[in-house]
């Protein structure tokens, strides 16, 4: 590889990781995407992203950022009626960049250390993929009144933590399916087989979903009980995704 698609710390990739974020500064602005504390987060962990991985995964966090932006914004005075919204204007603070990125991050500070962005790709998409299937289906799901409890199958209110429907089941699907397309370009821009990385998109989209199973499971077990918090639900199910992934392509980094 050379130029634009060489990843790491090589000139191009710094310039092509600079403009993104640039851009990302200007959108979140103007569309109170993110607040001051979660626009500097977002530079900092695009930073780490973009640099040590390269330019085309950093596209990829801004898929998840951008999409989970307009999930959140949409129906949402409904949702701020029932009390189900973060925030009163629909923005994401520093600590949603943090718990939704922090983790794709270390993947690429990993990727970066052992030289393999290779298979570093897939296992920060894979990353990503938990995080924005968790996200789509607590946004769609939630106005969806057919929830019930994932540990017990049992109707149950409307954001309750381990509470699962079917519109959120599908839009989990979506959005694992949109990292794992944005990925697949990625794959084929650097130089990847077309087969292989239909692939390894399939298994990112399935360890995304599933990731969303994991969050609400552990969301009804140990969240519910005050034993974690959502941030390290987050955390977890991300980092199940990451293990998984991890396990499929045989790597032995450590």
């Amino acid at each position: 590889m050379s130029g634009l698609m060489t990843p790491g710390l090589e000139i191009e990739n710094i310039i092509a990781c600079s403009v993104i974020l640039i851009v990302l500064v200007i959108i979140s602005s103007r569309h109170n995407v993110l607040d001051k504390a979660g626009i500097i987060a977002a530079i900092v962990l695009g930073s780490v992203v973009g640099f040590l991985g390269h330019w085309t995964w950093l596209g990829i966090l801004l898929g998840f950022l951008a999409s989970s932006h307009k999930v959140t914004k949409w129906r949402f005075d409904e949702k701020a009626e029932k009390g189900l919204c973060e925030s009163k204007d629909g923005h994401r603070s520093w600590g949603n960049v943090i718990a939704n990125g922090g983790l794709p991050g270390i993947a690429a500070i990993f990727s970066f250390m052992n030289a393999d962005w290779e298979n570093g790709i897939w296992l920060f998409s894979a990353a990503v993929a938990v995080a924005t299937a968790d996200t789509f289906a607590s946004e769609i799901g939630c106005l969806d009144d057919r929830v019930r409890m994932l540990t017990t199958m049992k109707p149950c209110e409307a954001g309750l933590n381990g509470g699962f429907s079917p519109n959120g089941q599908k839009a989990a699907a979506v959005g694992s399916l949109a990292i794992a397309a944005l990925t697949t370009c990625a794959w084929l821009l650097s130089g990847g087989g077309a087969v292989e990385g239909l692939i390894l998109a399939t298994v990112v989209a399935i360890i995304g979903w599933l990731g969303c199973q994991v969050d609400s499971l552990l969301g009804a077990v140990l969240e519910n009980r005050g034993l974690m918090t959502k941030g390290t639900v987050n955390a977890a199910a991300i980092t199940w995704g990451i293990a998984m992934m991890y396990l499929y392509l045989g790597l032995n980094w450590l």
